[in-house]
């Protein structure tokens, strides 16, 4: 089997070699090809205004100075000579779950490889909070990844689905359950903008999150974080809300109108 690799902590990250290490417990063919720099957040972009470079670290190593998605672009379409037959991207620091997944760089490479046709996994390894100071329980991840894909690999996927998987923050003796959950969705809008101002004077903006504690439903990606389980969440690209299909079709179709609604 040839295994793909990409995140979208960048080519140094400690998530990275995690997951080559898990990688490399299914395969002895693995390949790696992920951003230069950190691209979290950056979601399924790709990048279209400057072109792209690739700096090579090894035989199956390589380094793109673009997102996540561009990556899986250039090791598809040039950089590998066979197409891989599993696509791992992670392990993400910090988990990805709810509408994480909508931004999430790390979700954004297993669903460029969903979108070539091949198998896709998103890993990610939740944080206690989100500091430079607080260490990662990378152990969790590489202690159960490999079992849970083998698993998954055993199975028939249907097409258009990439599987997204979050460890929790715990040590892997203190985690006792793996749950097959549906994303979930916060009360509220975390993600603000932090207002500061710069030594001339001017104003600037940090992008953050407020981090409230929620109660999250049962069955969710969210409440399995919370409860300490691992959470497999079968995720696809389909962004149609089709009820609203099904009572817009009673107002909309055939001739365009011609008048405004009435009030």
């Amino acid at each position: 089997m040839r295994i793909l690799l990409t995140n979208d902590d960048g080519i140094e990250a400690e998530g990275l070699a995690c997951l080559e290490r898990i990688a490399r417990t299914l395969s002895d063919d693995v390949w790696v090809v992920a951003p230069q720099e950190e691209q979290s957040g950056k979601g399924r972009g790709v990048t279209l205004t400057e072109p792209l470079r690739v700096n090579r670290f090894g035989e199956k190593r390589f380094a793109v100075t673009g997102t996540p998605t561009d990556c899986v672009v250039l090791a598809v379409g040039d950089l590998m000579e066979i197409r891989p037959d599993l696509v791992l991207s992670g392990v993400n620091r910090g988990h990805n779950v709810g509408e994480d997944c909508s931004y999430s760089g790390t979700v954004a490479g297993a669903l460029q490889g969903m979108a070539f046709g091949i198998r896709s996994i998103a890993l990610s390894q939740s944080l206690e909070r989100y500091h430079d100071e607080v260490n990662a329980h990378w152990e969790t991840a590489e202690a159960f990844a490999p079992a849970i894909i083998s698993r998954l690999l055993a199975e028939t996927w249907q097409d258009g689905v990439v599987m997204n998987l979050n460890f929790p923050a715990r040590a892997p003796e203190d985690v006792k359950e793996v749950e097959v959950t549906v994303q979930g969705f916060r009360g509220i809008g975390e993600m603000h903008a932090v207002k500061r101002t710069d030594l001339r004077g001017r104003d600037y903006y940090w992008m953050s999150f407020r981090g409230e504690k929620q109660a999250h439903a049962k069955g969710t990606d969210l409440r399995a974080m919370d409860d300490g389980k691992i959470s497999v969440t079968p995720l696809h690209i389909d962004l149609t809300h089709r009820p609203s299909v099904h009572d817009l079709k009673g107002v909309l179709g055939g001739a365009p109108p011609k008048s405004l609604a009435a009030e």
